[in-house]
């Protein structure tokens, strides 16, 4: 412990996603005044990044940019500065279609670099498509959020990097706990980190699991020095048998265990700083 003690530790929270509904959780934020509201709370617990996706009236996932800027708007005005990341992933929308909202030139955007088995469909990412996302992400001054659902998406994403495909600082998400991708597993979770210790020591990580395992993986990740993501778009729970109350309630849980392993949390301009965003 005593070599991660006093590191500070990005908590990101991610508000909604694109599967879980009011049916699994009425915590779940739909409308965008709900997000915003449901995001001051996850920043005021400690969150410093904004993961967001944006929904249709009826719960179905969109990639409306109109959505997006909306609710990028309420960020700004209600959680100022706070690091806002918008989703490119494939559930909300195909093609470029996912990248429609970038050309609002969020702080940071969720971009996968390969293809994984999901829990009933695979999950596409062809090389042609993250290719333009990266483009795009670089033309506008985006910095990627590598997710990587398999060891192969890191070593894509530190070459990525290594070439000058991707803008900013090289930050990978270790995704553990997605059915038919990587399951959460520490021994693959400890060749991950060693993997971009080794290999990208200048690169950042973070992890995220998913259901059950968001609390077995928020512990390994600030035990081991890196940072991590909560919220109700992987779990809805705080446990078996009760119900997460709010976004803010599971980035509380994760404060706790930095807390308890001498951590801080990373305030929103620490964030910035570690991540190399401009000042906000």
């Amino acid at each position: 412990m005593s070599d991660i003690a006093g590191k500070p530790c990005i908590l990101c929270c991610a508000i909604t996603g694109s599967l879980p509904t009011k049916a699994n959780n009425p915590a779940v934020p739909i409308s965008v005044s709900e997000q915003v509201e449901s995001s001051h709370a996850a920043v005021e617990a400690g969150a410093s990044i904004i993961h967001a996706h944006v929904r249709n009236d009826d719960q179905t996932p969109s990639s409306d940019p109109d959505k997006f800027a909306a609710l990028k708007a309420g960020l700004e005005k209600h959680c100022p500065g706070v690091i806002i990341q918008f989703s490119t992933g494939g559930r909300s929308g195909a093609g470029r279609e996912r990248g429609g909202m970038l050309a609002l030139k969020p702080d940071m955007a969720s971009l996968s670099v390969g293809s994984n088995n999901f829990p009933t469909r695979v999950y596409e990412n062809p090389p042609d498509l993250v290719a333009w996302l990266a483009g795009e992400m670089k033309s506008h001054e985006i910095t990627p959020e590598v997710e990587a659902f398999d060891l192969s998406h890191i070593l894509q994403a530190i070459a990525l990097s290594s070439s000058g495909a991707l803008h900013g600082t090289l930050y990978v998400q270790f995704v553990m706990g997605v059915k038919n991708a990587m399951p959460a597993d520490k021994a693959v979770f400890d060749f991950y980190v060693q993997t971009m210790q080794s290999r990208a020591p200048e690169a950042l990580w973070c992890a995220a699991g998913i259901g059950a395992n968001q609390l077995t993986v928020n512990e390994w990740a600030i035990a081991a020095g890196g940072h991590t993501r909560a919220g109700l778009e992987d779990n809805v729970r705080l446990d078996k048998h009760t119900l997460a109350p709010s976004n803010a309630a599971l980035i509380t849980r994760a404060a706790q265990i930095c807390e308890r392993h001498k951590r801080p949390v990373a305030s929103i301009a620490e964030a910035r700083a570690m991540l190399g965003l401009r000042a906000a």
